[in-house]
């Protein structure tokens, strides 16, 4: 099965793509990650449009057959809430396009599935991202983040076969 992850957000949404094989993701490997980005300068809603093109399009190329996102978080920061939210609703409505199940976890869950705890830092996953997908290098802090929530999903009871 190959499965998504997504690192949702409106400037940059990191994606990470990787193949699970037996049960309770026994054996993942690397397929593909990166960051699809849009202009900073451009209105919001012009970069939730350039964001959600970019992910239909990794959609249509990698062709997963499960997506998993970061679930929303309540920061200090009201309007960075609200633009995480608006991001995670362009990724859900691509995926629901495609026909494609989303799962969210929390990312106390993700840290926890890769690193072995809740508060582990943007260093150390992709530390571990990079060991258990046998990368060269880490990815990009972003596109580590996918990576490692398409792990968690993977470790959570993912269904082998769609």
């Amino acid at each position: 099965m190959r499965i998504l992850g997504i690192d949702p957000g409106s400037i940059r949404l990191g994606y990470g793509v990787v193949e699970v094989q037996g049960t309770g993701g026994t054996r993942v490997s690397y397929v593909e990650c990166g960051v699809i980005t849009a202009p900073a300068h451009q209105p919001r809603a012009v970069r939730l449009a350039e964001i959600g093109r970019g992910l239909r399009d990794v959609i249509a190329e990698v062709r997963p057959h499960a997506v998993a996102m970061e679930e929303a978080f309540f920061g200090v920061n009201v309007q960075s809430t609200i633009a995480l939210g608006e991001a995670r609703g362009v990724a859900l409505f691509v995926a629901a396009e495609e026909g494609l199940d989303v799962t969210g976890y929390p990312p106390a869950t993700v840290k926890k599935s890769v690193v072995g705890h809740g508060r582990a830092t943007k260093e150390q996953i992709g530390f571990l991202v990079r060991a258990l997908l046998s990368m060269r290098r880490a990815p990009s802090p972003d596109a580590a983040d996918a990576l490692a929530i398409a792990i968690c999903h993977a470790r959570c009871g993912a269904p082998v076969a769609r």
